[in-house]
């Protein structure tokens, strides 16, 4: 049994007490959801008492989301400029502003400005800044110049998800908007290959890499004694000993005491090797 949510279905993330047959009374992450107009609500609980980190986890990457959506939705008539000039988004950098640019969305055409960044292409009407659109590069599906009914222009064509819109841009001379379709084609596959989405995290318990890891292995330096002969004289040592009882002093002049005498066949030097 799973259960998968997207962050674009989410309409609420709110935590409150709740009653639960496992648990009794205890707080609850509450996620409201919505799909093909038909409204759904999903509770958790969490199993480790007064932790509350699977909530905050939770609320954080859907904020994030929420508040990253401009890297990666088409936005018409959005909050995107103020005072004429491009509110710029955290890791987003302007490359050109082209002023003198036609919008051939209406018949006659509006003059406006075009701002072109690392994350998307912008462009505002001149007579209102409320006038504009916004569209991410996650979005575009071909970028070229191309004939109109307007003469030659930048026409950007964006994917079905973002309703497959058809923008086209004038600017004179010719030459100037043939230089900017080539940017905004360079700065597109360049965000292809390493995309912007808007969003900065760091791992946090990340497991140590495989490399360093390994130990070198270690060839201990052993020496292996054949401890036979040892076992031998010392076993015939107690053997002699227990059969005859004890044994009767000498005098031995390697350690100039007195001892017991040796079995036939011992030395002394035998001895020292057992102990």
């Amino acid at each position: 049994m799973n259960l998968s949510i997207g962050f674009n279905t989410i309409q609420n993330v709110t935590t409150r007490n709740a009653k639960s047959k496992l648990r009794g009374n205890t707080e609850a992450l509450y996620i409201l959801t919505k799909l093909n107009n038909v409204r759904f609500e999903f509770i958790f609980t969490y199993l480790i008492n007064n932790s509350k980190r699977l909530f905050s986890t939770v609320m954080a990457v859907v904020r994030a989301f929420e508040s990253s959506k401009q890297y990666r939705e088409l936005k018409l008539r959005g909050a995107v400029v103020q005072n004429k000039q491009l509110r710029i988004l955290p890791l987003e950098q302007l490359y050109s502003t082209v002023n003198g640019v036609w919008n051939l969305s209406s018949e006659q055409g509006n003059l406006g400005t075009l701002f072109v960044t690392n994350v998307r292409v912008v462009w505002f009407a001149n007579f209102s800044e409320a006038f504009n659109v916004s569209v991410p590069y996650l979005h575009m599906k071909t970028i070229r110049v191309r004939d109109s009914k307007f003469g030659k222009a930048m026409v950007v064509e964006t994917s079905e998800q973002s309703g497959s819109y058809v923008l086209g841009f004038k600017i004179d001379p010719e030459e100037k908007m043939i230089e900017v379709g080539k940017e905004v084609q360079s700065l597109y596959k360049v965000y292809l290959a390493c995309p912007i989405f808007g969003v900065e995290f760091e791992s946090e318990n990340a497991p140590d890499k495989l490399e360093d890891l390994k130990v070198e292995k270690v060839v201990d330096d052993v020496e292996i004694e054949n401890t036979s002969e040892q076992t031998d004289a010392f076993a015939a040592y107690l053997t002699e000993g227990g059969n005859r009882g004890q044994r009767e002093p000498a005098f031995c002049e390697e350690l100039g005491l007195a001892m017991e005498k040796l079995p036939e066949g011992m030395t002394l030097q035998d001895l020292w090797q057992i102990v």
